[in-house]
């Protein structure tokens, strides 16, 4: 249920006082993932829409469900069919919503977009499938409807709210992409403009015309399109001026300017304002050594008022004076929770009320509403609340230098009791690896190892996000070489600065982080105690018969950047091909419907272990996904990994 909990801003902020759990938290409170997320009001602050996961079955399902404002009583709860998820909804009235459709793939990969969008009232009723390719048979209206085999995702609201919504779309097989106009009760569609690429996003300014287009181009480089006047003729923009990334997402209020995320040379991306005219541009918000990025806006929904930076703890960049009301406001409440991160979520269409979420590397997230004209903040509910922030550990951010010199940063979660004497340590290497990044906050991996007496380290190492494209690209077709330096090169540091015990190391990952598991068990055959791998993948020629591969030029081509296509190095660098070096213990866990690292890389992993006389530990769930689902299987993978790691790293 909701909980609300006065907040007066002039109040102080009342210490926490800890107390130790009488014995270890409950692996189940640890597996229940975030149970109320993506909330977001209505224009008129009397509806709340929140996704929330429900218990139903032997999983917990995520439905959208809908709260009066200010009584927070449930008005409806729509659950879309098996494994389908709401990624993102946008009031676009004060009754009416649109809604991103997204497909589960597992608890531990993003569920992924078809490109399907859907409308709906607050109450669930009056849906309208807007875009997709299930059209024809779920629209309300099929009479002259054809499926869309194709992608959409929203581009912008108009500030009015006035039923209407901008798509950008592309066909799966056109050269082309479409900004769709669409009328969400009606269903009704208008073209506004053509590019002819595909996979573009447009974006349009706050009088309804679009200004920008950005994608790629057929050599998979960064190309921003812009549109001049009412002309319809789109013109690319030098690179010269654009850089490695300018990727334009906000319009001032007369539409003379615009902010973008801007990367001059593949560096950490700033962001820049500048004028549409004139093309004078100015940095407002930037950080040495990392990307800054989740824009924050306030009561002027088209301009952000800040930004957040990527490396260490994250820190706020405002982009607005002191004076401005709406970061005068963040200042305040920012100064209501020493230590933790603030940002704003949502904010009525008046600038009344404020939506807003505190995290940090003890919680999840707790949602608050604050309300202007009394000056008081409501607790609306906590993402997870069968955990207790004051229960989790510390996550420190650190910093080395990798063997050939460069900086390096990551996080160690240390136990909030250590037991005496050095630590046991294990390492866990994010999944990706390209793009994706650990960050400083709430990590349930981590949390659940720490409250077992286990010190943490992540390593972003070359190749994650975060830092830019050049950094990212530093880390292209070096799955086995550098990548795995700087994994070790971040435990050779923890060993001599952080109290590590290194006679009790074990490494453990998913997907891309479980093939680094078994990857450092053959490299580095005296450094692990052990190795588990969660949904890895081990034979990387795998990577290269998939479907999706066989069907796509990006995947083809995605592939072939990161590892290449030279079949005699993939088996050079594939951990199954060299199971005869490793020695430590191993533990596998895999589902059997994984479509991202199918079940065959487990199998061989499996297989080739046995055969050199090291047959693995094994957990295997032939209807589980990327990821387990069920409860009670995501139990059993946290209980096994305990047993596993006190097997072997406890004295």
């Amino acid at each position: 249920m909701l909980r609300t909990l006065p907040l007066l801003l002039a109040a102080p902020a009342l210490p926490a006082i800890a107390q130790a759990p009488a014995a270890p938290i409950p692996i189940e409170s640890f597996v229940k993932q975030e149970q109320f997320s993506q909330p977001r009001l209505s224009p008129d602050g009397k509806h709340l829409a929140v996704t929330v996961r429900m218990p139903i079955g032997a999983r917990d399902v995520p439905t959208m469900t809908f709260y009066s404002l200010p009584d927070l009583k449930i008005e409806s709860v729509v659950r879309l069919p098996a494994f389908q998820v709401p990624l993102g909804y946008y009031w676009v009235s004060n009754t009416r919503l649109v809604v991103r459709k997204g497909h589960e793939q597992g608890s531990r990969e993003i569920p992924t977009s078809y490109g399907e969008v859907l409308a709906m009232e607050y109450d669930g009723k009056k849906q309208e499938y807007l875009y997709g390719y299930d059209r024809f048979q779920n629209s309300a209206r099929t009479s002259g409807y054809q499926d869309d085999y194709g992608y959409a995702y929203v581009s912008d609201i108009p500030a009015e709210r006035n039923g209407r919504v901008f798509l950008s779309a592309y066909l799966w097989d056109a050269d082309f992409s479409e900004l769709l106009e669409i009328d969400t009760v009606k269903g009704k569609r208008r073209s506004v403009a053509r590019v002819p690429h595909s996979r573009f996003n447009f974006y349009v300014q706050n009088d309804g015309q679009p200004r920008f287009a950005v994608g790629s181009d057929d050599n998979a480089q960064f190309a921003l399109l812009r549109r001049e006047g009412d002309s319809g003729k789109w013109t690319r923009v030098p690179q010269e001026k654009t850089g490695t990334l300018l990727d334009p997402f906000a319009f001032s209020a007369d539409d003379r300017e615009f902010m973008a995320w801007h990367s001059e040379r593949g560096g950490p991306q700033v962001l820049v304002r500048e004028n549409l005219a004139t093309g004078a541009r100015h940095v407002v918000a930037s950080h040495a050594d990392g990307s800054v990025s989740d824009a924050m806006f306030g009561s002027r929904r088209y301009l952000p008022i800040a930004a957040f930076t990527s490396v260490g703890k994250p820190e706020v960049r405002y982009v607005e004076p002191d004076s401005h009301a709406d970061v005068a406001l963040h200042k305040q409440l920012a100064a209501q929770f020493p230590g933790d991160v603030v940002r704003f979520l949502d904010v009525t269409q008046d600038g009344g009320k404020v939506l807003f979420v505190v995290r940090s590397d003890r919680d999840p997230g707790t949602y608050y509403l604050f309300d202007r004209k009394n000056g008081r903040a409501d607790m609306l509910f906590a993402a997870m609340e069968s955990l207790e922030p004051d229960q989790m550990a510390e996550r420190k951010p650190v910093s080395f230098k990798a063997r050939d010199g460069l900086q390096l940063h990551g996080y160690l979660t240390v136990p909030r009791q250590p037991a005496a004497g050095k630590l046991p340590l294990v390492l866990i290497p994010h999944g990706g690896p390209h793009g994706p990044y650990d960050s400083w906050y709430f990590d349930t991996d981590a949390q659940f190892l720490a409250s077992r007496g286990y010190a943490v380290l992540q390593v972003n190492f070359r190749g994650s996000g975060g830092r830019g494209e050049t950094f990212e690209a530093a880390g292209y077709r070096q799955w086995h070489g550098k990548i795995m330096d700087d994994l070790v090169d971040g435990v050779r540091w923890a060993v001599g600065n952080a109290g590590v015990d290194s006679n009790r190391m074990c490494v453990f990952g998913a997907s891309f982080g479980g093939y680094a598991a078994m990857t450092l068990a053959s490299r580095e055959p005296g450094l692990f105690k052990c190795a588990v791998g969660y949904a890895g993948a081990y034979d990387l020629k795998l990577l290269l018969e998939g479907d999706d591969v066989k069907r796509s030029k990006t995947f083809t081509s995605y592939w072939r950047r990161y590892i290449g296509d030279d079949v005699k190095e993939l088996d050079r660098i594939s951990p199954a091909l060299h199971a005869d070096t490793i020695k430590a213990p191993v533990l596998l866990i895999h589902g059997g419907k994984d479509k991202i690292t199918p079940k065959e890389h487990a199998f061989r992993m499996r297989d080739a272990l046995a055969k050199a006389g090291r047959p693995p530990e094994w957990y295997y769930v032939d209807y589980e996904w990327h990821g387990f689902y069920d409860t009670e299987n995501q139990v059993e993978v946290y209980r096994r990994l305990e047993t596993f790691l006190a097997k072997h790293l406890r004295r």
